[in-house]
């Protein structure tokens, strides 16, 4: 099992799932069917703080929509991986995009569909409200439920250890 304290000093690059990992497992439906996802504040903060400092941030979800794209566009995100339905392909591409090992990565997913790609990466992290298979193959689980501050959890602690956390005028800001 990999040390993941030891490990976050190797971390180059982010790779989130959005349901249930940056937005609550429950999400309200708009009267035609389509889902109005919720965002944390804090989770988009740190989101572009980390583009602003070098690391590669990914989105790789099955979900669809122009929200979700305009919402990490936003923040600085340039892999955005939508309607993905075998989340490996999506994650070799974005490897190969940064000439990335799979250790230098840290990938959070909540559910069955992140199972394979978290048995891929150095870092498999999850909310704590993930699913019990997915909670078998994480090597830490945030004490926030996906949402609600997990990808803050995850990506504070990184910068933290690298020390680049609060340590330039660029954490001041939007």
């Amino acid at each position: 099992m990999v040390n993941f304290k030891l490990s976050l000093e190797h971390v180059k690059a982010f790779v989130f799932d959005v349901d249930g990992v940056l937005s609550p497992v429950t999400i309200p439906m708009s009267p035609t069917g389509e889902p109005l996802r919720m965002a944390n504040i804090q989770d988009g903060y740190v989101i572009q703080l980390a583009v602003k400092k070098g690391y590669h941030v990914a989105i790789i979800t099955g979900g669809v929509g122009e929200a979700i794209r305009h919402r990490f566009e936003v923040l600085g995100v340039k892999d955005i991986y939508m309607g993905a339905s075998f989340k490996t392909e999506s994650l070799k591409d974005f490897l190969a995009k940064y000439n990335l090992k799979p250790e230098e990565v840290l990938y959070m997913g909540d559910d069955i569909p992140d199972y394979e790609v978290m048995r891929e990466v150095g870092l498999p992290c999850c909310p704590a409200d993930a699913v019990p298979e997915i909670k078998q193959v994480a090597c830490y689980i945030s004490p926030y439920q996906g949402g609600h501050g997990c990808c803050r959890d995850v990506m504070e602690q990184v910068m933290k250890a690298q020390g680049q956390w609060m340590n330039n005028a660029e954490a001041f800001g939007w």
